[in-house]
């Protein structure tokens, strides 16, 4: 029997969750024309809706290099306090559009330093519009809880010092760690002084891994630098033979034994050459193999998406049921950065019952 299809207004009500999304991959195309704009930078071009098909174009060339070469233009607007603090504001406001009430936003604080703002000032601007964002949110009656992760470069050598900021604001809204960038040639590992630190410190990370590199870089992520989560992991299957038949390499099992989650994006991974439709992205095989896997939106602008399109690909393409989108859902809370009574409270308080009313 073939699973009833879930029309795109439903799929919005749902409550959804997002642990991989970045803030500069996520600026509305209007935004970024006026900033840009403001700032004189020159964009391809400054019609939003032209734009938006423009990166979508760009970014789906199959290379994760040219992928992250699109994001030349919106950090050029997020270099002063105006900038960050309209694009995180929006950031916010456009999840709760989304039906997301749970999100977990990264971003390089090093990356937007070049208009003179201090790393410190970056993130306090950050805070201040995500906050803003979260505060007009709950008044129209779609609260949206995000946390921050900071993210280190692992081409350059600001890791140890972007951990440092990580725990200085680890009380004002910074949930986690991240270590981003391009990965094959530029090894997780070169970084090990920063998470050894932040394990110290009882901070919690995660690490992109077995997107643009395999099996090593994921080994190396959980087992030389401890992550606790894997940024995309769509390489795993490499540790999976026969998907369907389900027998899994040492690796794999430890991943999933150990409730591992992956934070996998698949319109993101089509982009970059890591899956090669979403038929066939192996997030459907490894959800049925039991492991954590969950569903985001990696760059909404890069990508055109948004975690209702996410869903609804997933659904008409392949074959995921409501029963599956609240499995995911729950998977992402689960794995958040937060405390353990508070996942559980909005396991329990919105997430269940929010699928319970949406059907």
């Amino acid at each position: 029997m073939t699973a009833p299809r879930i029309d795109t207004d439903t799929l919005r009500r749902l409550p959804k969750a997002v642990l991989h999304d970045h803030l500069d991959g996520a600026l509305r195309p209007a935004t970024l024309v006026e900033l840009a704009d403001a700032v004189g930078h020159t964009l391809p071009t400054t019609d939003p809706d032209e734009l938006a098909a423009w990166y979508v174009e760009a970014a789906g060339s199959g290379d994760l290099v040219r992928y992250i070469a699109t994001f030349e233009h919106t950090l050029a607007v997020m270099q002063h306090r105006e900038g960050l603090l309209r694009t995180a504001e929006e950031y916010v406001l456009d999840l709760a559009a989304d039906g997301v009430v749970y999100g977990e936003v990264r971003y390089a604080p090093e990356l937007m330093t070049k208009g003179g703002l201090t790393l410190s000032e970056v993130v306090e601007a950050v805070q201040e519009g995500l906050a803003a964002g979260m505060a007009k949110a709950a008044a129209a009656g779609t609260p949206v809880r995000v946390g921050t992760l900071l993210c280190g470069m692992r081409m350059f050598d600001r890791t140890r010092e972007i951990a440092d900021l990580v725990v200085a604001f680890r009380d004002a809204g910074v949930v986690g760690f991240d270590i981003a960038g391009a990965e094959d040639g530029f090894p997780a590992a070169d970084h090990l002084d920063a998470f050894e630190y932040l394990r110290r410190e009882n901070v919690p990370f995660t690490i992109h891994a077995g997107e643009a590199h395999g099996l090593p870089s994921i080994h190396q992520a959980l087992q030389v630098c401890g992550a606790q989560r894997i940024g995309h992991g769509v390489r795993i299957t490499e540790d999976i033979p026969d998907l369907a038949a389900g027998k899994l390499g040492r690796l794999a099992g430890w991943v999933r034994d150990r409730r591992i989650a992956l934070e996998m994006c698949p319109t993101s991974n089509l982009q970059t050459g890591a899956a090669t439709s979403i038929a066939e992205h192996p997030v459907t095989a490894l959800k049925d193999l039991g492991f954590r896997v969950t569903v985001n939106t990696d760059n909404r602008l890069v990508s055109g998406t948004t975690m209702t399109r996410e869903m609804s690909l997933l659904v008409e393409q392949a074959g995921w049921t409501v029963e599956d989108l609240r499995t995911v859902t729950v998977n992402a809370v689960k794995s958040a950065f937060l405390p353990f009574d508070e996942r559980g409270a909005l396991i329990r308080d919105v997430v269940l019952p929010g699928y319970a009313s949406a059907l």
